[in-house]
């Protein structure tokens, strides 16, 4: 499981890890259920299923009989990422938050306004624990409302990293 060192940072900056991270959150899935999803291989989803629960951010939810087999099914817990703390690789999680936005941002609805805000600066100790306060909330709402698609849900992207940023 997570070791502390960084395993868990590296594990979630790839793209395609923080993909099936996203999906895991609204709805238990198996790797081949993941790769249709994804239009990735099963051979390839499972090996990042593999790194992500070595990580620590994805258990095993349970099995399901298919076909005469069982599969395994997965999912996510977001409060597992409050355990990623290797300031060295944040760096790896930043560069693969960005290249999931960019992914995401090719597919926004036509017509929708994005809700955008960027902040670098310098305010009080008290702002600064209520961002943070309020960024995990965000992610505590969106991953509790998750659900699979159709019947009238939505399909939101999020993305936030609320961090200190070393003094000058």
């Amino acid at each position: 499981m997570f070791d502390g060192e960084g395993l868990g940072l590296r594990a979630v900056a790839h793209p395609l890890r923080l993909r099936i991270l996203s999906l895991l959150s609204g709805e238990q899935l198996s790797a081949s259920q993941i790769a249709r999803r994804l239009g990735e291989n099963a051979a390839n989803v499972s090996f990042h299923l593999r790194k992500l629960r070595e990580a620590g951010l994805v258990e095993l939810a349970g099995e399901e009989r298919i076909r005469g087999g069982v599969a395994k099914l997965y999912r996510h817990n977001p409060a597992s990422g409050e355990r990623l703390r290797t300031d060295t690789d944040f760096r790896l999680l930043a560069q693969g938050m960005g290249q999931e936005l960019a992914r995401r941002a090719l597919d926004a609805a036509p017509g929708s306004v994005p809700v955008f805000t960027d902040f670098e600066g310098w305010v009080d100790a008290g702002t600064a624990e209520r961002a943070v306060e309020l960024a995990r909330e965000l992610g505590k709402l969106l991953h509790d409302g998750a659900r699979p698609p159709g019947d009238g849900s939505v399909r939101l992207a999020a993305s936030l990293a609320v961090f200190r940023v070393r003094e000058p």
